[in-house]
């Protein structure tokens, strides 16, 4: 807006109003407007990212059988990245056979870390494909390799302790057999049972490592636990019911939570098949478990203290009552109630490998939904998001040039109030 004239020695200004600021906004802003050519930006830089990222995965993919450890290293744990925080089915299942080559190329030549690694890929793997033929092909591969490491004393202790881990949840995806299920968990039951304490009381000699292979096979039990029939359920109870306390005894104190959970969890099975269940050594059973939930030992450290205390309390709550604390997860505008001991089981064995990207797979990752019985996903559709991120692009860019614009204005209104105070 052009300066007033000076006139008999007066600054002859007219204030500068909102209505020509809104003019001038509106100058700036009209190219902003169409709409057509947003969507054509927002939808090729979405393309570009895209392409971007899935090159990324390729070259992840192809490093994977590198001469050098640490390049194989990153390439996994770049994979591993991806597949916990994104839904990569259709890229994954047309080079599914790649990766699982590669998974056991890893497996079999690699050393501890890399080891652990490819048996936690395979896991996300399974988890992506879901449960039906193509996981099912993934497991056929990689179970004799699990089972090999896992069985093998002089293997690296951090692989054994992976494939233990692995070898449930991906049993639990892919195994189409449940005989197969069976067998497999012996092969863990010949593990975790070797930290028993003897009927004469004395206490096995295992060091921390193998103790910590023994209580992640004892999770990976449990969490087979959860599909078996009430049939082979019965025949568990009645093994394994009167020995699990004895690794309530145990030095580390992650075994003896993970014995109590699995105590729980046994319980709560056996008592949906039969509401009139009565155990012989329910009495001593539920003072131990009492003393754990009251632990003052001083030998113990207080974290593990306060941890085992608040982990027992609900277990003994749930062998003398039947109850359980429930917890609800939300993710999105969703919830999900964790109401359960054989929900709770499962949902933490998810939430070990998919980490911080799990309310995303319950939001969006269809095997998972099925798993917990949320439905089909609830996620907004592409179209529709594509339209959000444009609406969003719209209004960022007309607010930046309405800033520019009433900026601009005001430093015209500055300038005139400075003429003004001239005269």
């Amino acid at each position: 807006m052009p300066r007033g004239k000076k006139r008999s020695g007066r600054g002859n200004v007219q204030p500068f109003s909102d209505e020509d600021a809104s003019i001038e906004t509106l100058s700036h802003c009209s190219s902003v407007s169409e709409r057509t050519s947003a969507d054509v930006d927002v939808g090729d830089a979405e393309e570009t990212a895209q392409e971007d990222f899935q090159y990324k995965l390729k070259v992840y993919i192809d490093s994977t059988v590198d001469k050098s450890a640490k390049t194989r290293q990153g390439a996994l744990d770049g994979l591993k990245t991806a597949m916990a925080t994104k839904i990569l089915y259709e890229f994954i299942s047309e080079r599914r056979m790649t990766i699982t080559d590669s998974i056991e190329r890893c497996l079999k030549k690699g050393k501890g870390v890399e080891q652990s690694a490819a048996a936690s890929l395979a896991c996300l793997l399974c988890i992506q494909l879901g449960s039906g033929i193509e996981s099912e092909e993934v497991f056929k591969t990689l179970k004799p390799v699990f089972k090999a490491i896992l069985n093998d004393g002089t293997a690296n202790i951090q692989a054994r302790q992976a494939c233990a881990t692995s070898l449930g949840l991906c049993t639990l995806v892919a195994e189409d057999d449940i005989m197969d299920v069976y067998a497999t968990m012996e092969v863990f039951e010949t593990l975790f049972t070797r930290s028993y304490i003897r009927e004469d009381g004395s206490r096995p000699s295992v060091s921390p490592p193998v103790t910590q292979l023994h209580t992640n096979a004892l999770l990976s039990w449990a969490l087979l636990l959860t599909i078996c029939a009430g049939s082979h359920i019965r025949v568990i109870a009645q093994k394994h019911l009167a020995k699990l306390p004895r690794l309530l005894e145990n030095d580390d104190v992650n075994m003896r939570i993970a014995a109590g959970e699995t105590i729980a969890l046994l319980f709560e099975l056996i008592r949906d098949i039969d509401p009139d269940f009565e155990f012989d050594d329910w009495e001593p059973l539920c003072e131990k478990l009492n003393a754990l939930a009251t632990d003052c030992n001083k030998h113990r450290a207080k974290t593990d203290k306060r941890k085992q205390r608040s982990v027992f309390r609900d277990v003994l709550k749930a062998v003398e009552e039947g109850d359980f604390q429930s917890e609800t997860i939300r993710f999105g505008t969703e919830r999900m109630l964790i109401d359960s001991w054989v929900r709770k089981r499962t949902y933490d064995t998810f939430r070990e490998f998919v980490g911080s990207g799990m309310n995303f797979h319950l939001q969006a990752n269809e095997f998972i939904r099925d798993v917990f019985e949320l439905g089909p996903p609830k996620l907004i559709d592409s179209a529709a998001l594509k339209a959000m991120k444009s609406s969003r692009l719209e209004r960022h860019l007309y607010n930046a040039a309405a800033f520019k614009a009433r900026t601009k204005a005001r430093n015209k209104f500055r300038d005139k109030r400075v003429d003004v105070g001239e005269f």
